[in-house]
Formats: C-alpha cells, structure tokens, sequence
C-alpha cells in the first residue's frame, strides 16, 4: 500500500464520525483532499462545512459542497485535518500548507477534532518537522532574531503569502518536549500571529492509515 492509498484510507475512515445534517469543519493538505471527496458521497446528509482555507472552500464547492462562515454558525461538532507531525499525546505541528491560523481557529470552535494521517506522521517527539510560525510582515526579522534565542533556526518560506495577507517563518532544528509551554512562548512574542503547534488543543480522535489498515486512537 502506498503512502497516498494509506492516506486514503484514513480520509474515508473519518466519514463514520460525520453525524448526519451536521456542519462539518474541513482542513487543508493532501489528506484532506481524499477526506473532501469522501465528504462529498455524502453531501446530501450534512448541512455543509466551515473551511480552514481557500484551497480547500474550491474544491468543496467544486463538488457541490455548501461552504458555510464560522461566524454564521453557532455551534461546530466536528473538524477533520491532517498533520504533518503528531506525537502519543494527539499534539500536533501543523502549517506545512500555510493555513495553520484559520485550521487553529476552526479546531478551536469545534467540539471533536478527528486528525487523520498516514502512519509516517507518528513521531515520539515533535520537531523533526520545521515549526511553521505565521507572522505580520514588518515584524518577520525581529520574530526570527527571537526564535534564534530559543535555538531555532529561522527560514522565511519563500513566495509564499498566507490567506490572511501574512508570511512564514520555518523554525528548525527545535526538538520540543513540551509543546504546551512552547506554543504559548511563540506565541506571545509580539509579531507572531500564531504557531503550527496544536497542543493546547490536540486531536480528541486519531485516524492512522497504514499498510495494516487504519487504527482508530481515542
């Protein structure tokens, strides 16, 4: 089984905690496109969904998907993202697609978060993975001589803009032991919008594809 098809297989496994005439909260990334296409065969049991990106509000609409604003809507029961690094206690790095505020946002609001990777996004502890940080523009070179103080090795990720008008800055070499403490340093220096940690608000459900099928961790 390839990394895609285990990916795949992950996506539609999430369809069986999609409740029927529910708004569904959507991320962004490859994972998420299979999830899409998974959400569509049922499209006409949910209500429509909240969108963590413009990549992702396309391809929703794309395949008729009603694509609703989180301010229009009073509650959220699910969202549905992928990862690009998730450790044994559901905490994430996520950012690699650039949408890490809006997903944060949208996980924020919902009451169960399904995170749904391929077995090769399991790590025992975060940081393989450069730490996307999103940050106001005037403020990346004072956000990168800061990150530079806590060990990181800043990488402001080129040609690239996120949703909501801002840049990227790429944190590597941060072996992170604990993430909870860490997300909320980055995210007070002043400058940073937010950071690809999801600690304080980690996965409540696990969908992990892999040559075996996918495992279900709650």
């Amino acid at each position: 089984m390839t990394q895609d098809e285990m990916k795949r297989d992950a996506a539609w496994a999430a369809l069986q905690f999609i409740s029927k005439d529910s708004i569904v909260g959507v991320g962004t990334g490859s994972t998420v496109d299979h999830f899409i296409n998974a959400l569509a065969s049922i499209k006409d049991k949910v209500r429509g969904a909240v969108s963590s990106s413009v990549q992702s509000t396309v391809k929703l609409q794309q395949l008729g998907i009603t694509v609703l604003d989180l301010n229009d809507i009073t509650e959220l029961s699910i969202y549905v993202d992928g990862a690009d690094e998730i450790n044994a206690q559901k905490q994430m790095i996520k950012g690699g697609g650039a949408a890490l505020t809006r997903e944060k946002i949208v996980a924020a609001v919902a009451k169960t978060f399904v995170c749904i990777v391929d077995s090769s996004k399991q790590v025992e502890l975060l940081g393989r993975f450069p730490l996307p940080i999103e940050v106001i523009p005037m403020a990346s070179s004072y956000v990168s001589r800061e990150l530079q103080k806590l060990g990181a090795r800043p990488i402001l990720r080129q040609g690239v803009i996120t949703d909501n008008g801002n840049l990227i800055i790429d944190a590597h070499n941060l072996l992170i032991s604990d993430a909870l403490v860490l997300e909320q340093q980055l995210n007070n220096i002043v400058g940073v919008v937010t950071n690809g940690l999801f600690a304080r608000r980690a996965a409540d459900i696990v969908l992990i594809g892999s040559t075996n099928g996918t495992q279900v961790i709650k």
